[in-house]
């Protein structure tokens, strides 16, 4: 099973300080890598350094908004000095803004996209080079179930997540003959605090996502680690340019008969 092993990889995981990021930064961790994070500001990348700590996993935080490109191009300088060459790129980081299209000014759209696009496709460009000295390397860039499905309030996070798939693709693409692997993993509805309140018995929200999951469960953070291990590590050497969906099955299934 050597062939998962991440022992002596530099792994970048972006917003990884709590949730999903933090999930896997930790499996990649558990997994033999070296693992550094960052987040917008100090208060978050404390908070991270000590639920790290608190983990018994070594990390190294950052401070850096990854829609910044000289920001992010100091980032990776810093990293490749204080740690090494990065060899694992986690693009974690982004948000969403629930406002009905119609609504919705063209500011805040932009904000989504870069958030949830740009800032990707700049740490992308930033790592890229030295990977490609290095011989090769792993990008996993979160896409989300909107990166294939729309729904009411999110045009700016769905059409930020349908480009990050193609971007995925793009870059296996262009940078696959140099040993590069970039795959995209989309997370299907998850437990994290945000949405606890949705996830209340009873909640009209909870009950649709259940009855559209064949699983008939809300996914856990722990079930993305095996996945982010897997397409980050030698087991996934010829898989490039494709999205893992850990769905619960929501992308099979046409829902049940009324």
């Amino acid at each position: 099973m050597d062939i998962f092993s991440l022992n002596g990889k530099v792994a970048l995981v972006t917003g990884g300080s709590y949730g999903i990021g933090f999930a896997i930064a930790s499996a990649l961790a558990e997994a033999g890598a070296r693992v550094v994070f960052n987040d917008l500001n100090q208060v978050l990348v404390d908070n991270g350094l000590a639920a790290y700590s608190k983990a018994d996993i070594k990390v190294n935080g950052y401070v850096c908004d990854v829609t910044d490109e000289a920001a992010v191009q100091a980032m990776v300088t810093q990293i490749e000095e204080e740690v090494g060459v990065i060899d694992i790129l986690v693009n974690n980081a982004g948000m969403i803004k629930r406002i009905p299209m119609t609504e919705m000014s063209a500011e805040d759209f932009r904000k989504v996209v870069d958030v949830d696009l740009n800032a990707p496709f700049i740490m992308a460009k930033t790592v890229i080079p030295s990977m490609v000295k290095k011989g090769g390397g792993k990008i996993i860039n979160i896409c989300s179930m909107m990166s294939e499905l729309g729904r009411e309030t999110v045009s700016a996070y769905a059409a930020a997540k349908g480009g990050l798939k193609m971007l995925t693709k793009n870059i296996a693409s262009e940078f696959g003959h140099l040993n590069i692997q970039c795959n995209g993993l989309g997370p299907g509805y998850i437990e994290t605090p945000q949405t606890a309140p949705l996830r209340e018995p009873g909640h009209p929200f909870n009950n649709f996502i259940l009855a559209k999951t064949p699983a008939n469960r809300w996914g856990r953070t722990d079930d993305l680690k095996g996945p982010a291990v897997f397409l980050a590590s030698p087991a996934s050497d010829f898989v490039n340019g494709h999205i893992l969906y850990v769905d619960g099955g929501i992308l099979a299934y046409i829902g049940k008969q009324p």
